[in-house]
């Protein structure tokens, strides 16, 4: 599933779900505050042969929305309600490292940026998202 040893346990509930897996997502950091995952270029191309652009949000959604996960347990849970993206940069092939940093994480929303990179360090696009902080309902 791409996810290291260490990371087994803050993922045990979840896992990294289907289309994760389908996509070659292989995290290898996970904090509320940094989450990092790698990407391959090659099956999520679009028809052009370019890495598809849904593909980047896919890799930034599931960055940010499980470090926000992170930060809303044990009490709570995260629900996406914003992400946007630009796109600076095509990639035809290699692999492309996300890292999404917490700009606001309180109470009620948790906010990351997340840049997705080539592998000489080039910005290929940049998105944030949202997510809502929900508590688990009390008995």
């Amino acid at each position: 599933m791409g996810v290291p040893d260490e990371l087994h346990e803050a993922l045990k509930h979840w896992g990294i779900g289907p289309l994760g897996v389908k996509m070659g997502l292989r995290f290898t950091e996970l904090t509320a505050e940094r989450a990092v995952a790698t990407m391959p270029v090659s099956g999520n191309q679009q028809v052009m042969g370019l890495l598809h652009g849904g593909a980047h949000v896919v890799l930034a959604e599931t960055l940010g929305s499980f470090a926000a996960t992170i930060h809303a347990a044990p009490s709570g849970y995260a629900v996406g309600v914003d992400i946007n993206a630009t796109h600076h940069r095509g990639i035809r092939e290699g692999l492309v490292t996300g890292t999404a940093t917490a700009l606001h994480l309180g109470s009620r929303l948790a906010t990351h940026e997340i840049v997705m990179t080539d592998e000489q360090g080039r910005r290929l696009s940049t998105a944030r998202i949202t997510n809502a902080i929900i508590p688990h309902a009390r008995d």
